[in-house]
This record gives C-alpha cells, sequence and structure tokens, in this order.
C-alpha cells in the first residue's frame, strides 16, 4: 500500500519507492529483536506507519498503539489497519506529550520513535509514557553515538538510564538497521525505582 500510494498522499518522496522494502520496512520490522515477548508498545510519530505497522505485522504478538498528530496521516494508519486486519494495532491522534495521549498510553512497555527529535528531546516525550524500567527504542542513523554523547545529562534528568547503541536486522540487512536504548529508570522528578528521590537517598546514606 505504502509503495503504490505513499507519494500521492505526501507520506514518502519519489525516490523512496525502489528502496521502500530494506530502508523503511525491514528497517522497521527488525526491531522487534530489541521488544520482548507480548509487550505493549507505543509508537510515536507513527506518520506513514513505521516502524509501528511492520512491527506490528512481524510480531503479531506485540499490542501496537500508533501516535500520530497529523489527520491525513491518522486517515492513513486507519486505512492500513483495517485494510490488512491488525486486530492488535490501535491509531491514536494526538503527540506524544499531550496529558490527554499521555493518560491514554501510560505504562507501556517498550516506545518506538524513527526520525522523529533529537534524542533529548524524544527523550522528553518519550519516557513518559513507559513504566519504570520500560524502554525507549529510537531509530537512529550514524549520529546515534554523537547524540548519545551530547543528550546523556539531560536524559538522565529525564529519568532515563545510560542510553546504548545497539544494532538489529543484521542477519538480513546489508546496512543493519541502527537504534538507541534508553530505559526509564525513574520520573523526570528524581525518583528511582524503589520510590525513593535523589535527595531521600543522599540522607539515608548519611
Amino acid at each position: 500500500m505504502l509503495a503504490e500510494h505513499g507519494v500521492e498522499r505526501g507520506l514518502i518522496g519519489p525516490r523512496e519507492v525502489d528502496r521502500l522494502w530494506e530502508r523503511h520496512v525491514l528497517n522497521s520490522a527488525v526491531i522487534g529483536e530489541r521488544v520482548g515477548d507480548g509487550v505493549r508498545v507505543v509508537d510515536v510519530g507513527s506518520g506513514a506507519g513505521l516502524p509501528g505497522i511492520p512491527l506490528a505485522i512481524a510480531r503479531p504478538d506485540l499490542s501496537v498503539t500508533l501516535v500520530e498528530p497529523m489527520a491525513r496521516r491518522v486517515a492513513w494508519l486507519d486505512e492500513v489497519v483495517e485494510t490488512l486486519a491488525l486486530s492488535s494495532v490501535t491509531v491514536l491522534r494526538g503527540r506524544a506529550e499531550e496529558p490527554s495521549v499521555r493518560s491514554r498510553v501510560a505504562g507501556a512497555d517498550v516506545v518506538t520513535a524513527r526520525a522523529v527529535a533529537p534524542l533529548a528531546k524524544l527523550c522528553g516525550w518519550c519516557l513518559p509514557l513507559l513504566r519504570t524500567g520500560g524502554v525507549l527504542v529510537a531509530l537512529k542513523g550514524a549520529s546515534a553515538a554523537e547524540e548519545i554523547d551530547r543528550d546523556r545529562q539531560a536524559i538522565g534528568r529525564l529519568g532515563g538510564g545510560a542510553p546504548r547503541v545497539e544494532s538489529c536486522g543484521d542477519a538480513v540487512l546489508e546496512v543493519p538497521t541502527t537504534v538507541v536504548v534508553v530505559e526509564r529508570v525513574k520520573s523526570a522528578g528524581g525518583r528511582d525505582r524503589s520510590g525513593r528521590t535523589r535527595k531521600d537517598q543522599d540522607a539515608h546514606r548519611g
């Protein structure tokens, strides 16, 4: 469907059609290697449905919510979900940072995002959607390590653990998919998994 209608509906550029399968579809599907069995996934800024729809097709055990603010893209996502009978996929119009969206999808096990925003900004939007111990899996390119170096402290303040670069699809892709994985270890207010703030921990040690 994306190859046939994606250009005319403004979802992909004309030059992407010939490389759609490997660069976009497989590139998205292989991140399932970093997703546990039967978990709840939220795909932020889903756009044309990448990576959420290929992931849902490759991993029917997952419950996937596609979050997208633009009406025409939401209409496309609804159409694809209905046509492909993806019963485990829900489309939600809105932005990840909106309270109404957060209330609907909070406590997710995994949040995915592809070409949405720089890493620190992405963590600010996505980490609040995760349960403690849940992970953000962000598809990134060659600049992943540089983004981590630049944004590491900001990610920590937002409640994220140490970000790491991982590779997906080494066995099936000529150029494997690079992802940055960030675990939510505490709230942005500073509480860790035990519920204690950093100030509480310092007082306890004293």
